[in-house]
């Protein structure tokens, strides 16, 4: 994929971050835990024989009170030049998948657009090709935990930490790429999930606008719910966990349209 290496992906230097979001952001959606789409399998996938060298282990920031929702809220706490004014960032969560990522992979070329990939480590694990794939196009990954656990609010802290701790050394030791966000499986969050974030330094994010993609409600229902994006949202789709012919077909038609109406698709760091 050639589309993407010549673009310039928006981007923004690793920052220490306060204990709170700056007072103005988007108050988000309630941080309960959201419905569990259950664990996450690995089709094909043979057993490693050696284990991953573990991912460097950067001074700890404090952590925040909540992950952040809008590209204010990011921007806010990750300093970096300023998001313009029609920008929206995609992220695609639950891969890496062997069919649906680079379905995903080949549209997003087309239409240059850049994503943030949030990865499960044990969908790397068996699929390291397709986690290089998207790396090697320009794109950006996430650490979304090592086996998307839907009660990861629920863990104790040293669950939650291995859980984290391991997704990153296995993204780390694929891709080569230290993840610097986070994304806890629906969006659910504790004391305990974000201070391992923050140990890890990373920054929790969650999103503004959620088509339900992986409930698979139809591409009519996700292409209206991805239209109605504004200026500033973070889009969630998933690319993992299920058959994603829905998602693909929905954004087929949402990429262009989003860009005719001249919005701008930006990469989260």
């Amino acid at each position: 994929m050639t589309g993407l290496s010549r673009r310039r992906l928006l981007g923004a230097g690793l920052a220490a971050t306060g204990t709170a979001l700056v007072a103005g952001g988007s108050a988000g959606p309630p941080l309960s835990p959201a419905p569990h789409r259950g664990p996450q399998s690995v089709p094909g996938a043979a057993a490693s024989t050696q284990p991953s060298p573990p991912a460097p282990s950067p001074s700890p920031m404090p952590p925040l009170d909540r992950p952040v929702f809008t590209l204010e809220e990011y921007r806010k706490l990750r300093p970096g030049p300023p998001f313009p004014a029609n920008a929206v960032a995609l992220t695609i969560d639950d891969g890496p998948h062997p069919r649906w990522t680079p379905k995903v992979l080949r549209l997003l070329d087309r239409y240059h657009v850049p994503a943030l990939f949030c990865l499960i480590g044990n969908q790397v694990l068996g699929h390291e090709n397709v986690a290089k794939d998207l790396v090697a196009a320009g794109h950006h990954v996430a650490n979304h935990t090592w086996s998307h656990p839907g009660k990861l609010a629920q863990f104790d802290p040293g669950r939650v930490q291995q859980e984290i701790d391991r997704a990153q050394d296995k993204i780390y030791s694929t891709t080569g790429k230290l993840p610097t966000i986070f994304r806890s499986p629906g969006g659910a969050v504790s004391p305990a999930v974000l201070a391992a974030a923050a140990q890890a330094r990373m920054l929790p994010i969650n999103w503004t606008n959620d088509p339900r993609d992986w409930t698979q409600p139809g591409t009519r229902s996700i292409t209206d719910h991805l239209l109605a994006a504004r200026p500033g949202q973070i889009l969630l789709c998933h690319d993992g966990g299920g058959d994603r012919a829905q998602t693909c077909a929905a954004l087929e038609t949402v990429i262009p349209a989003l860009q005719a109406r001249g919005y701008q698709f930006v990469i989260l760091d």
